[in-house]
Order: C-alpha cells, then structure tokens, then sequence
C-alpha cells in the first residue's frame, strides 16, 4: 500500500507529478481520493425518445472537432452521437480533452442536458462513461475531482488498476467490526448502488470525525501538564483602568475579560481564542489582560502580521498604559534601533511589545516573558506561534491568547476546537453604526456610484473599491486594479486617487496606507490586501468588484474596514452579467452579524474555505461534514472512551500517526 504511484500501469514520471501536487504520493492515497460524486446510469433512452431536459443516451461518436470562440477565449468540441433510432449533436464547452477521449466503433453512456442552443437542440456539456464500466457495476458511475491533465476517466482506470489491493487495508478503530474499513473504502469507490455508497461514505467519515475530535483531546490533555507563573487578579486596580477609559465595556467584553482572567490565575497556562466580528472590541480585552500580566511582574508580547496592524495596536494600547507607567515598545521591520529596543527588552525595561515577524527572529529575547497574544493568529503556522511561546522563562509556558476576526461557527468551533477555550464577542460597542449593504450591476456603476462617490468626497469622507486582479488579463473579463484606476481617474480627474496591492513593496504598501489613514486620499483601489487591520474611521464606503468571485467571510471581512466612524457606512456589491444574484450575496445585503454568515458559509461551501481563512493548511477533510451533528457527537463519544484506556495509545499505532497533522492544526500553542 505505501508503493509509490510511479509502481502503477499508467502512471509515468509527469502523470506521478501531478498527482504528488493534488497529495497523491502512494497507493494508499488512492484510496482515499474519493469519488466527489456519483452518476447514475440506470436508464438510458434512444435517441428517437429524447426530450428537452436532462436526458441519459448509449451510442458510439462520430467525427469530433474543436475549435476555438471568438469570444471569451472559449474552446468548443462539438460532435454527433448516434445509435439505431438517429443521430444528435453534442457540445462541450472548454474540454478540448474530449477529441481525444474516445475510441471508434465502441460505444459509451452520455448523460447531460438536451437542450436549445442557436436555433436547433443538442447536448449540451455531457457526463461520459464507456458502456462496458457502466454495465460491469450495474449502471452507477464514480466522478472524480480532475487534477490538472487528469480527468476523472483517469482515476477511474487508475483506481481499478489497484482493485486487488483494497484487501490489503488493514482497520484502523478499534470496536469496529473486521474489515469494515477496507469494505467502505471498496464500496465508495465500486458501489453497488447509492445506498451502499452512502453508507460506506458514512463510516468513512464517522473515522475522520473519530481522529479530529482525538487530536484536539489529546492537545487538551498536553496543554494542561504545562507549568505557567499565575497573575494574580486585582480588582481594585481594574476599577481604576476601566474608570480611565472614554467608553463602557460591552457585556460580552466583561464576560471574556472575566474568563480571561479566571485562564490567567492557574499555574497552567492559558490557551484561549478571543472571537469577534469586526469592530466588537478585542483589542480592549487584549489589553486589559495585557494590563494584569504587567501588574504581576510579567512582560507581554502582542505579535500582529502587519507592520500597519501592529502600528495601530501600538497607539491604541499604549495610550492606555502609559498613565499607569508601563512602557511599550514597537518593533517591525521598519524599527531603526532594534538592537536598543531589544537590549531593553532583554533588560525587562519593556512591559509590552507590539510587533511583527521581527518579535520571533533568534535575537528578540525576554526577560520575564508570561503573555503571548496573537492578532489575526490563523496568519500564523503552528511553528511561528511555539517559537514566540518558547521565549518564556526555562521551565515555564506562557499564557496564550490568540484572537480572530473571522467568526468561527458553532458546529466547527465544537469540533475542530472542540476541547479548546473560546471566547466569543458577540455584541458591537454603543455608537458603531450598521452597513448598509447593496447589491448592484456593473451596468450601474454610472448611475448610481458616481454620484455616490462624488457625494461622499464632498462630505470628506473615504472610499475602498476592490478588485480582484492586480493586471489586466485578456482571457478574463475582471477589471484589474490598475485599470479601474485609469477609469477613475478619467472620470474624477480632480480627485485623489491611488491603488494598491500585494505585490508592491512594504515600504511603499504602508506610505499609501499611511496617507489614507491621513485623509490624503480619496479613492483607495486595491486588492484584499487591505483585508485585516486597516482601521481608518474616515473611510465609510466600501465597493467590492466581482462580488461572486469571492467568499462570504471575505466580503464580510472587507465590508468591515467601513463603519468604524460616526458617518452612515455603505457597501457595493458588484455582479456582472444579467443572472440573478447568488444566495451568499443575499445573505450579505441582509445580514451583518458575522456569526450568522459563518453558519451560512458553513452550510454552503463546507469547511474548507472557512477553516483555511482561520488557520494556515486547509482543514483537510475528505468526506466528513462538520454539519452532521449526529456523527459528531457519536465520534465525541466514541474518543473519550477510547482515552479511558492508556493502552490504546501505543495498541492503534496508524491511528496515532494520523492525527499528528489534525493536533497540528488543532492547537494554539
């Protein structure tokens, strides 16, 4: 099983690199490249029945051409398919592949939509199967994700190629009957029928679940045999910060603080995670811990990842601190005496220092390190974050508190965090205003943002108009940001009008922010670069170009760098084309409560992309759902028995190997 795949009839050394890209390295990782879906043959019709609609035909392919559009870099194969009652066209829309797909004289399975295209019918973008698999396994088909040059035809010969190897799949949880993983397997990939399919998937997943949930038990377990310096809770100090302060503290602010402080006063360290949508106030909360770790005689490390981010928290926090003498330092790539900044660091002349990747360089060293917090901590690896932890004095851990502005759901905070500590700001500070939200066609930019742009300059006030591509591009109909730039500035020619984006130099990326943040801008055209941390209150529209290309955290993520002023704020979403807007874009004009959009997102697109926007490496589940409530809560069950018995440990030796990339993704520190 742990052949390489180069070992496989078929697989030469380009075809092996491209399945070592997509994670496809051995044998054994064949089997878990999983059907995406499965398509059913059952009952085809002939070509004599067909009717408009979705339509299942047998036949043998006649001469097939591609040929390249004139419009949108289009590539269209077109053919003819016939059996004994007639013939029909068929049509595919950029799978050149195709003209290469088929044999003649034999025959294969089509299934797709019949339909009305430029005046006559035809089959458009069809499913195909030969007819001999479809017939051999009873009419159900396995679909496979294409990876590059790899088509699911490919991993469905690639896969029967290894059909003899599934017996060599050994268990892999204990209390399972014998054999049940090497059957689910087989069957997901050769089902009998749906059923079946379904119900090995369903296993397969509950396995999944089973090492997910494990990993993050086991982290639990890790975490609490640490030693850490306990800070000591002192009230009547805390009175008197919260009375300096020019607001009142949120309820959900008191109730994290309160937890955070409860974290602090154990000898073993704090591992907590501060949720909040943006703009709920974490920063307070940060700092008010931060507060109590220097009152106990312990420094404070705040690690951001940006040199704009860091900035802000340095003259909001310090603000703070400096009336009770505490000092605090920044230190970035841009610092110019970081040799004395370290020096006092080192010396504990320095309570708190706000910084960037510069805070983890060998060089930086504490004195008394007992408070780690991490801004935005999913821009951060497992190993960044030990590195900083590692600072603290020999033989002690630091208290960790990493905060997020991407609101993490219920169900995935439960299982993927399941046995971590989390804190959730689910409240927004008196006075911060709601964002209208606004879907709009391209179509209507002239008429109802120009006026609207022209409107809220007078008012001196700001705007953002993001764009997806930095350069122009002819094989895509996005506006770029350098063009967008161009046709702002023909329109407005007396307006202030710079762009941004990812691939300009730090240097330059923070001097345009800089100056934006001073008001010497009035239109910001930039990428999603500007994504996190960019706190400019002037700013109070938000306009976002190909809305359907992006995610719904992203956008709700961009709409939040608006309405942190005393104006009314507005966000722009722009479609192109006359189709009707998606759901997630109508779930963002209705809603701003992150938490609600995230169990939406949840829903609608899998964990993938949300966890990916929480934590560096892609929460990588192949089947599992972390919706399923009842797999999740028997797999939750299931570990903590298996933990009663230390033997397991050491009996499941595959199992234990396998979670190490889940605890890596499972923990904070």
């Amino acid at each position: 099983m742990d052949e390489k795949v180069e070992s496989l009839r078929g697989v030469g050394p380009k075809r092996a690199e491209i399945l070592r890209k997509h994670g496809i390295k051995t044998v054994r990782d064949f089997f878990y490249n999983l059907p995406r879906d499965y398509e059913n043959y059952e009952r085809p019709m002939s070509i004599a029945e067909i009717r408009p609609g979705k339509v299942v035909i047998r036949g043998k392919i006649g001469k097939i051409t591609t040929r390249r559009a004139q419009r949108r870099n289009l590539s269209v194969t077109e053919a003819e398919i016939s059996d004994k009652t007639g013939r029909v066209k068929v049509v595919w829309f950029n799978q050149s592949y195709r003209a290469k797909q088929f044999e003649p004289e034999r025959e294969y399975y089509f299934m797709g939509s019949y339909e009305l295209a430029r005046g006559r019918f035809c089959l458009m973008s069809p499913a195909v199967a030969l007819a001999t698999e479809v017939e051999k396994s009873g009419g159900l088909q396995p679909i496979y994700v294409a990876h590059g040059a790899l088509k699911s035809h490919d991993f469905k010969r690639l896969v029967a190629g290894v059909r003899d190897k599934f017996n060599e799949i050994p268990d892999l949880l204990p209390s399972v009957p014998a054999g049940t993983r090497k059957k689910a397997l087989f069957l997901a990939h050769f089902p009998e029928s749906l059923e079946v399919a379904m119900r090995a998937r369903d296993y397969l997943a509950y396995e999944e679940l089973f090492e997910l949930i494990l990993a993050g038990r086991l982290n639990r377990l890790e975490n609490e045999k640490l030693k850490a310096k306990a800070v000591k809770f002192r009230v009547e100090k805390v009175k008197e910060f919260l009375a300096r302060l020019p607001f009142v503290l949120t309820d959900a602010q008191k109730k994290a603080v309160w937890e955070i402080f409860q974290d602090m006063e154990r000898k073993v360290p704090m591992n907590r995670l501060l949720q909040g949508d943006v703009g709920s106030g974490k920063t307070m909360v940060a700092g008010l811990a931060t507060f109590m770790a220097i009152l106990s005689g312990q420094q404070v490390a705040l690690l951001a990842p940006t040199a704009i981010l860091a900035k802000q928290h340095f003259e909001g926090i310090k603000q703070i601190l400096e009336p009770f003498r505490m000092t605090v330092a920044l230190l970035t790539g841009a610092t110019k005496d970081k040799k004395g900044v370290k020096k006092a660091i080192l010396a504990g002349q320095i309570n708190l220092v706000i910084g960037t990747h510069a805070l983890l360089t060998d060089d930086t060293e504490f004195c008394n390190l007992g408070l780690v917090i991490i801004d935005e901590q999913h821009r951060f690896g497992v190993e960044q974050r030990q590195k900083l932890a590692l600072k603290s004095p020999k033989g002690l851990a630091p208290h960790l508190l990493a905060m997020t502005a991407t609101p993490i759901p219920r169900s995935l905070q439960l299982t993927v965090f399941g046995d971590l500590e989390v804190s959730i700001l689910n409240q927004m500070p008196k006075g911060r205003k709601p964002i209208k939200t606004e879907i709009l066609r391209e179509i209507e930019i002239s008429e109802r943002l120009y006026p609207k742009i022209l409107d809220t300059v007078r008012a001196k006030q700001q705007i953002y108009w993001v764009c997806k591509a930095i350069d122009d591009n002819s094989a895509s109909e996005t506006v770029s940001v350098k063009k967008r730039t161009e046709k702002l500035k023909a329109m407005f020619p007396r307006l202030r009008i710079k762009f941004l984006h990812g691939r300009m130099k730090q240097s330059e990326k923070d001097e345009i922010m800089e100056q934006f943040s001073k008001g010497l801008v009035d239109i910001l055209v930039t990428t999603t670069v500007i994504e996190v941390g960019v706190d400019v209150p002037n700013a109070s529209v938000m306009i976002i170009e190909n809305a359907e290309g992006y995610g719904l955290a992203q956008i709700h993520q961009l709409r939040g760098r608006v309405g942190r002023g005393t104006a009314k704020s507005f966000c722009y979403l722009l479609t192109s084309g006359d189709l009707e807007p998606s759901r997630r874009l109508k779930e963002l004009e209705k809603s701003t409560d992150g938490f609600y959009l995230a169990e939406v997102d949840l829903k609608m697109r899998g964990p993938g992309e949300i966890y990916g926007a929480l934590q560096h490496g892609v929460l990588d589940l192949r089947i599992a759902s972390l919706t399923d409530t009842r797999l999740i809560a028997r797999a939750r069950r299931d570990v903590y028995n298996f933990l009663k018995n230390p033997e397991n440990m050491v009996k499941y030796n595959e199992l234990m190997q396998n979670i190490t990339k889940y605890q890596q993704i499972t923990t904070l520190n």
